[in-house]
């Protein structure tokens, strides 16, 4: 019924011989209590997990994509395909592991619930979505092996493989991946053609390793362009396009951050800094400066910062800067602009005009099953305007709440 499996014998996937559930079946799987023991926590795994159906080759297969091996991190690490050596390791490895790959569970544990197990939540899983067809396709251990390396070069693995959005997490010194994020769409902003072209043409030429630039989005609040940036995760994300959001207060640790995102040199990020303004007396103002040009060590070439600021060279002006008390006036003046210098493409954001606010809300409503007469849409939109902060999108969008709430 059982057979017992040498976890000791891996090469490259030996971190298995410690998994929770692997080590409790490489002990000795006809002992009913590991066997009971070795059942719960695979149950578990699925549970948390939403693994369906046969159980210990979705559960590996979940382990190979989300936790790291020494073929993932090396192919991470250099950006390049597996020596012969590295390669024929895992095929090794893959074909030692090929009766827990392709045999059911039943067959390991005696428990026939395991080889048709249906969780109670199903969890979407794009990455492992993306490999199961190779895997089903697979006809050998090789087989096997070289779908792994397929998806390590694609998606990479654990948080990487299965985010295309993160934040800085302070305590881990890692990115984070953000569970539930918003996906705006670049064909659902209305008006802003002329920006939002240049926003695509930097970032395209970016992600296919041309030169690109810095980008500073910059001019009237509630004017989408927090939502532009975040919109380009669904134009480029199936390029390798990554985004990860900082704070104000993490740009000290700039210098960490893009240490560690220049060991993915296969990958793409984008450092996301939204809605910022500095003091020039600021630390933050000095350690961004230096971390887009100037510092000793430079921006690695896989990673460009994009901000969103009201304020036009990010840092607060007051008539005071431009008063002639002091010596050299045009030095205060060149270290108030010299930040937002650093950013080679610049985007203005205006206003929107009644016209395009009017367009905004239609387009909303649209998308809703709803039209409205020029006439009513004009009183509506004009109305809610008046009594709330000027026109915007972000005006737009609250309008839009209330009339569906409403109705």
């Amino acid at each position: 019924m059982s057979q017992n499996v040498k976890l000791s014998t891996l090469l490259v996937l030996n971190s298995l011989e410690h998994d929770p559930v692997l080590s409790f079946l490489a002990w000795d799987a006809d002992d009913p209590e590991i066997r009971a023991e070795c059942t719960a926590h695979l149950i578990r795994a699925a549970e948390s997990m939403g693994l369906r159906g046969n159980l210990l080759p979705q559960y590996l297969l979940h382990v190979f994509t989300h936790d790291a091996n020494l073929v993932s991190e090396t192919m991470e690490r250099t950006g390049l395909p597996p020596g012969s050596g590295l390669r024929q390791a895992l095929c090794q490895d893959i074909a030692h592991l090929y009766p827990l790959l392709t045999q059911p569970t039943s067959r390991f544990l005696g428990v026939e619930l395991l080889d048709n197990y249906e969780p109670t939540l199903n969890v979407y899983d794009k990455s492992e979505d993306f490999l199961l067809p190779w895997i089903e396709a697979a006809q050998t251990p090789r087989d096997y092996a070289e779908a792994l390396l397929t998806f390590y070069a694609r998606y990479g693995y654990g948080e990487l493989a299965a985010h295309a959005v993160f934040y800085w997490d302070d305590a881990a010194n890692n990115l984070r991946g953000v569970e539930h994020f918003e996906r705006p769409q670049m064909k659902n902003l209305i008006g802003y053609r002329h920006q939002k072209e240049q926003l695509l043409q930097n970032t395209r030429a970016f992600i296919s390793g041309k030169p690109a630039n810095h980008v500073l989005l910059v001019g009237a609040r509630g004017t989408g362009k927090s939502t532009a940036v975040k919109a380009l995760v669904n134009e480029f994300e199936d390029s390798g396009l990554h985004l990860v959001q900082i704070t104000k207060e993490q740009l000290r640790k700039l210098p960490e951050i893009m240490t560690v995102l220049r060991s993915y040199v296969g990958r793409k990020f984008i450092l996301f800094l939204d809605d910022v303004s500095f003091e020039d007396t600021d630390a933050e103002f000095k350690a961004v400066k230096s971390a887009i040009e100037g510092g000793v060590s430079s921006c690695p070439p896989n990673v460009r910062l994009y901000a969103t600021s009201n304020r036009r060279h990010l840092v607060r002006e007051t008539w005071h800067d431009r008063e002639q008390d002091e010596l050299y006036r045009d030095d205060t003046i060149n270290e108030t602009i010299s930040l937002s210098d650093r950013f080679g493409l610049i985007i203005h954001y205006h206003t929107p005009d009644q016209e395009e606010y009017l367009a905004i809300i239609d387009h909303m409503l649209s998308q809703k099953g709803i039209r409205l007469s020029p006439e009513e849409l004009r009183i509506a939109g004009l109305r809610w305007e008046m009594t709330h902060s000027g026109r915007s999108g972000r005006t737009a969008q609250q309008f839009v709440a209330h009339y569906l709430g409403i109705h």
